[in-house]
């Protein structure tokens, strides 16, 4: 076993930057949206309900 390794890793065969990554990606996700990506949303959103709405 490496050092700062529990034998849990081990036993899963986890690197020993994993944790590192998994803290950064926790971190990206728990960021708030940037508005200007909420509002492209919106707008795609009300274009895709225009589309299915002319389908119908």
């Amino acid at each position: 076993m490496t050092k700062g390794q529990t034998g849990k890793e081990k036993a899963m065969g986890e690197p020993e930057w994993a944790n590192g990554l998994k803290q950064l990606y926790d971190s990206v996700v728990d960021e708030p949206l940037p508005d200007s990506f909420r509002d492209l949303l919106s707008k795609l959103d009300g274009s895709a309900q225009g589309e299915s709405s002319a389908q119908q």
